[in-house]
């Protein structure tokens, strides 16, 4: 039996959505600097590449590039929010859990459910967000004011 205090509960949030908003800067900041098919192979990582090669209009390489800028903004907004997790911010942990969540809702419905993606790293950066939504939320239901909240 040990006590789960809520600081450790803050400094758990914070760390996943530190991990999840560095992975996604990442993410981001590769389909960027990737052509149209490079991007397309490295988010769609279940489809086989050769089934991606263009040619693309350059309209399709304006997409993936929002969609990587949208990555990497929304991983920025969740380290961001991870520090203020960290302090103890309700609000922070609120925005975070919207801003990442909403986006992995999307990436399950479309890329999970559409068998376009590996277990890894996609899907665990789901379960990850997903598992920091639930210990905010257990902290903010629970009101753990400097109280330790018991588990068996």
């Amino acid at each position: 039996m040990f006590n789960l205090t809520r600081s450790t509960l803050l400094k758990t949030t914070a760390g996943l959505w530190l991990v999840w908003g560095f992975v996604h800067i990442l993410a981001g900041v590769m389909t960027i600097s990737r052509d149209a098919a490079g991007a397309l192979a490295g988010i769609a990582d279940a489809v086989d590449p050769a089934l991606l090669i263009g040619p693309y209009h350059e309209a399709v390489g304006a997409v993936i590039n929002q969609h990587g800028f949208n990555l990497a903004w929304i991983g920025a907004f969740s380290v961001i929010g991870a520090i203020y997790i960290w302090r103890g911010s309700v609000t922070a942990m609120f925005l975070t859990a919207v801003v990442g969540g909403l986006a992995d809702v999307g990436y399950f419905v479309f890329m999970d459910l559409g068998g376009f993606v590996h277990f890894a790293p996609g899907t665990v950066m789901t379960l990850i967000s997903g598992f920091a939504i639930i210990l905010s939320t257990v902290i903010y239901l629970t009101g753990m004011r400097g109280k330790n909240l018991r588990q068996t």
